[in-house]
């Protein structure tokens, strides 16, 4: 998503359709990589130097090394190196430049191999690699938001240290992890994971919207990320 998108109708046209998605139950449960130690397969960095060349590898080596370095860490230290990890490693890009569409949501693997993506493959990145290191989906979401400082519609990471609690907001455009109180430049809409969909209210936890169940655009990524695809 781009960080300086211009067109206001295009956005309310962005945020329908993701939302009506969303809705329909297209995010679905289920860890996406599992087994006691996350490790990439070698074709796959193969695959990923070939396409794109050693930085990608050199990437996805990094990213396997930080997932079990801190995988006993705490919460904290967890957002904070994932947070930094992907913030530093990875180049802003619009999905238009990248893939020719519109709107395409990369998976983890293909986010680093090419070292480029927008809002939403930070926000999915650093969700699915929260999950890797254990920590449970309940604390986890993926929130689509208004950034007003630029007037688009953003999508950030954020955690819920239990279910009453304030969440920090994980978020491409600022480095730092806040709490939403502290993030006034953010006018939250919904938030999601595998278990449904809320309603943004008053920046807390929302109104369970919608339950998933069904496939489609996430289903597509979820697929890709099964097949560790490129």
């Amino acid at each position: 998503m781009a960080p300086l998108e211009s067109s206001e109708n295009s956005n309310k046209i962005k945020i329908i359709v993701l939302l009506s998605l969303v809705l329909l139950g297209l995010i679905v449960t289920g860890s996406v990589f599992t087994g006691e130690k996350f490790h990439i397969d070698s074709k796959v960095l193969q695959k990923a130097q070939e396409k794109y060349g050693p930085e990608a590898r050199s990437r996805l080596v990094a990213w396997e090394e930080l997932l079990q370095r801190y995988n006993g860490s705490s919460d904290r230290e967890k957002l904070e190196k994932i947070n930094s990890f992907f913030n530093k490693k990875i180049v802003f890009s619009n999905d238009i430049d990248l893939y020719g569409a519109q709107d395409y949501w990369a998976t983890p693997v293909e986010f680093l191999a090419r070292g480029a993506g927008d809002c939403e493959d930070y926000a999915i990145a650093k969700y699915f690699s929260l999950k890797i290191m254990g920590m449970g989906e309940e604390k986890l979401r993926i929130a689509y938001v208004k950034a007003l400082q630029y007037n688009i519609f953003h999508m950030v990471m954020v955690y819920y240290s239990n279910p009453t609690a304030e969440p920090l907001i994980l978020d491409n455009l600022v480095d730092s992890i806040k709490p939403a109180s502290e993030r006034q430049d953010l006018l939250p809409i919904f938030t999601f994971n595998g278990a449904g969909l809320w309603l943004a209210h008053n920046r807390g936890q929302g109104k369970l919207a919608g339950k998933s169940s069904r496939l489609t655009a996430w289903n597509d990524l979820m697929q890709r990320m099964a097949e560790t695809g490129i």
